[in-house]
């Protein structure tokens, strides 16, 4: 994902980068060794991002910061509106509990980005957000069709885990952003 992002689009190197619910840091700790000017991770869980300061420690990595910070009330920050170069995330889902989730944190990297988005979507929301960007003004590219094997992680999940067909998609402003609202 990351190396398609910097060999294909020149968007990590020297690049101030945003990623929106690093967890434990693998794709803030991934631009960094890419070159990324500087990183900031912003996740709400306490127990994520100390697992992510650890790995940039053990990794000697000290142009990521990380920003407790729930998605949900950064993405109409104005402070932080257009402060980042590309912003790259791998949202939830937004399955059962939390549908719509993915759509919010594309609406806060849509606010957050002067350039590209680039974030992992399940392929059956495709067409769902195909109409949203064009609804918004914004230019959707799917750079690659992924499958991910996803192990069960909640008790009312059924199986072990679950093959996912996952759309890796590029996002970029066509010029000024219209109704960004889900």
């Amino acid at each position: 994902m990351l190396h398609t992002i910097q060999s294909c689009y020149g968007d990590i190197e020297d690049k101030l980068v945003a990623d929106l619910g690093c967890g434990c840091g693998v794709l803030s700790i991934g631009a960094a060794m890419l070159g990324c000017g500087s990183c900031v991770g912003f996740d709400i869980d306490d127990s994520a991002l100390c697992i992510c300061q650890r790995n940039l420690t053990e990794l000697d990595i000290d142009q990521v910061d990380l920003i407790k910070a729930d998605v949900v009330h950064i993405e109409n920050d104005e402070v932080l509106k257009r402060r980042f170069d590309t912003v790259i995330m791998n949202p939830p889902f937004g399955t059962k509990h939390n549908k719509g989730i993915d759509m919010t944190f594309v609406r806060a990297g849509l606010n957050l980005s002067r350039g590209s988005i680039y974030s992992l979507h399940k392929t059956a929301t495709r067409e769902h957000i195909s109409k949203k960007c064009s609804k918004w003004n914004v230019k959707m590219e799917v750079l690659a069709e992924l499958r991910f094997d996803l192990p069960a992680s909640y008790k009312f999940h059924k199986k072990g885990s679950v093959d996912i067909q996952v759309d890796f998609i590029r996002f970029t402003s066509i010029g000024s952003l219209k109704n960004v609202e889900c």
